[in-house]
């Protein structure tokens, strides 16, 4: 298996926290929440950066667990590592182009491996909507703890809807202030015609500042031991 190098975020005490927290409730949602699709209401609300956090954390606590770039039109993860050689992702794999032993990745992170989007192709909701994919998925939870999906934003394409109907759970990531209550439950509703019960909400990017003493304490506490990033600045816009 071929391997890259994650560049690891370094979270402050609060972000660590909420991220802990957000692994336990996983967990809590039992065994057969095995295979969870990621999506938001529009880009850049955060849901690339929680995917990633919440697939390392699965992988601190000793979970064997896969990451799958499937925002086949617009990726961001490829740019959060070092990699020395041509990638082949998801869309090669779906598109018989490559054997899946050929698509999965190694990391410098125990535990944690990744298939990337590879290629934007011209059909990715036709791909993803495939039977191929259901089998996909299928072979990976026989050896995987935990696959986490990364998925286009709900309210732009319909590729995280087609992605969660083989799901066992789903998460909506929202930034905090940026979606209006009417078109947030536009996109709810448009998750619940799947068969994929909706697991949670979590709002991202909370102005913390606004949070009272507690917030305030440790964000001074703590920020100031944490980078953003280590090994290389990332200034691609999230998805």
């Amino acid at each position: 298996m071929k391997e890259v190098n994650i560049y690891r975020p370094m979270l402050d005490y609060s972000a660590n926290e909420s991220y802990k927290s957000l692994r336990t409730n996983l967990l809590f949602c039992g065994e057969e929440k095995k295979v969870i699709a990621i999506t938001s209401c529009t880009p850049n609300e955060g849901k690339s950066t929680v995917s990633l956090n919440l697939a390392l954390s699965l992988a601190d606590s000793g979970k064997k667990v896969l990451l799958i770039d499937a925002d086949l039109r617009k990726s961001v993860l490829l740019g959060r590592t070092e990699v020395d050689q041509e990638i082949k992702g998801l869309s090669h794999l779906l598109s018989h182009q490559e054997t899946i032993e050929n698509v999965i990745y190694a990391t410098n992170i125990p535990r944690f491996n990744i298939i990337y989007a590879g290629t934007v192709p011209p059909n990715p909701a036709e791909l993803l909507g495939a039977e191929y994919f259901k089998r996909v998925l299928a072979a990976v939870k026989k050896v995987y703890d935990y696959i986490i999906i990364d998925t286009p934003p709900l309210g732009s394409v319909i590729d995280s809807a087609v992605i969660a109907d083989e799901c066992d759970g789903s998460i909506i990531v929202m930034e905090s202030g940026a979606i209006s209550y009417r078109f947030a439950q536009e996109v709810k509703e448009q998750l619940e015609k799947c068969d994929c019960p909706i697991l949670g909400v979590i709002l991202n990017k909370v102005d913390m500042s606004k949070q009272g003493y507690y917030g305030k304490y440790y964000g001074k506490q703590y920020g100031k031991y944490y980078g953003k990033y280590y090994g290389k600045d990332n200034n691609s816009k999230d998805q």
